[in-house]
């Protein structure tokens, strides 16, 4: 297999952080308003540091290896398991692109000035899956191709939007504006408080009266997932066992820092009741900018978002069908999952996936309202990654037993507790997260509750027992190989 090595501590963690951000994330924090520091609190420290220092610990371990989860898991437990977790954080990420890539479509429906297009299925739909296969096209270019598209991606389509927003709103106070925040609606008892002169205050905390009200908090944490994703290019640095932790740790500062001023700014310049979740971001740019006189800039940043969603998309190809490559090349999956190109991507696997996609993408032309098939393509999209999440934290905290003198060049200090600690909060906290899942959000309708949640059971059960099929058909057809004699 072709291997490239030429992607830098800096690529490495621009495309990770590419992975993990997306501004279309910035409206479900804004429309927590203040209460958003709640959620990015338990979200930053509670998973996106644990992650990022279990991903970092593992990665550099097993880096010579490749393979990401896969071999973590794999290491730990079995590979049953390692197959089990990839094929996880593959098929959530396969429901995610829809997501993402309906989000680009609005991003273009208001870069051509029409953005009605946001809300019209077909539009939506067609574009997914058009733009997903082109990004399929580029990946199978290589890695070197990738990694260039996704860094530069990420800073013109993700980085500077983000900060144009944050200057935007700094801009938007100074002058004087109303801010949003100040006149949020009574009735939303979640982000306000009424004292006894009737005057709205904004909430510090969530008003929680049942896991309804935090149901953002699985979304909001799934907004922070993915320092992990890439681990299966460390053997590509020169450096890997040094390069991969600082690759790591730069990713999850850059996502903190964009996640929290970002989602602040929408909540100041955007009215509560204008807050869309596909939408969201451009409402606000059309506001500030048509405030002061510079509407075409919405088109611009219509067409910055758009690409910096494609070059996210492209990100997150590369990464998980690796590591469901790796799982074929061991016999847990069909040997026709092998096969690569000339340039050493898992062509096959891209094209299952790709057929996944397009089925998935298909949901916004056949479905009447984009808003419903968006959160609901987003809500089976978590359960599984969290379950993954609690796979790899278990495995760090396994190996250390198991393997206690693997060398790692980053590990988590104090020993075994520090790994305890580390791996039990980041445990405990996907968990929570993963229950809160199968509520629906008080804060959006979507229609009957006992629905929601059939669905959602339904579907990540489904999703769940899919690997262990799979491995359960190899197995018996390894065990009828090995009956077979070998010579006639």
């Amino acid at each position: 297999m072709a291997k490239n090595r030429n992607i830098t501590t800096t690529q490495l963690a621009l495309m990770t952080a590419a992975a993990v951000i997306s501004l279309r994330g910035l409206p479900m924090m804004a429309q927590e308003e203040l209460t958003m520091f709640f959620y990015i609190f338990f979200a930053t420290f509670l998973f996106l540091i644990p992650a990022a220092l279990v991903g970092a610990e593992l990665g550099s371990a097993f880096a010579s290896k490749g393979g990401g989860v896969y071999t973590w898991v794999k290491e730990a437990f079995n590979k049953h398991m390692g197959f089990t977790a990839i094929f996880l954080q593959w098929i959530q990420n396969v429901v995610w692109y829809p997501t993402v890539l309906g989000f680009a479509a609005a991003s273009i429906a208001y870069m051509i000035g029409m953005p009605d297009l946001a809300q019209n299925g077909l539009f939506v739909g067609l574009f997914s899956i058009a733009m997903y296969w082109c990004a399929t096209l580029v990946t199978l270019r290589g890695t070197s191709a990738i990694s260039g598209i996704t860094s530069k991606g990420f800073l013109i389509g993700t980085v500077l939007p983000g900060i144009v927003v944050i200057v935007m709103a700094v801009v938007w106070m100074i002058g004087g504006n109303s801010v949003a925040l100040e006149h949020i609606p009574d009735t939303v008892s979640q982000v306000v408080n009424i004292d006894a002169a009737h005057h709205v205050h904004p909430r510090l905390f969530p008003h929680i009266t049942g896991m309804s009200d935090i149901a953002f908090l699985a979304g909001i944490l799934l907004l922070f997932a993915g320092v992990e994703v890439h681990a299966v290019h460390a053997p590509e640095l020169k450096k890997p066992q040094t390069q991969f932790p600082r690759a790591m740790f730069l990713a999850a500062l850059i996502s903190f820092g964009l996640f929290t001023l970002g989602a602040l700014a929408v909540a100041i310049i955007t009215p509560y009741d204008q807050i869309n979740l596909q939408s969201g971001l451009f409402t606000t740019f059309q506001i500030v900018f048509e405030h002061y006189h510079v509407g075409w800039l919405t088109n611009v940043m219509g067409l910055l978002v758009a690409f910096g969603a494609l070059a996210g998309v492209m990100s997150w190809i590369s990464g998980p069908s690796r590591g469901l490559l790796w799982t074929a090349q061991e016999g847990v999956l069909p040997c026709f999952l092998q096969k690569t190109n000339k340039n050493g991507v898992q062509i096959n696997i891209l094209i299952i996936q790709g057929c996944i996609v397009t089925l998935l993408s298909s949901l916004y032309i056949v479905m009447n309202d984009v808003s419903v098939a968006f959160f609901l393509l987003s809500a089976l999209t978590v359960g599984l990654y969290l379950l993954m999440y609690m796979m790899m934290y278990a495995a760090g905290i396994r190996l250390r037993y198991t393997q206690p003198d693997l060398t790692r060049s980053y590990r988590i200090p104090g020993g075994n507790a520090g790994m305890w600690l580390v791996g039990g909060i980041g445990f405990l906290a996907v968990l929570f997260s993963f229950i809160v899942t199968f509520f629906p959000p008080s804060q959006l309708p979507v229609g009957s509750p006992a629905m929601y949640t059939w669905l959602v059971v339904v579907g990540t059960a489904v999703f769940l027992s899919i690997p262990f099929v799979i491995s359960f058909v190899m197995d018996r057809r390894a065990a009828g190989a090995a009956d077979k004699p070998s010579g006639r």
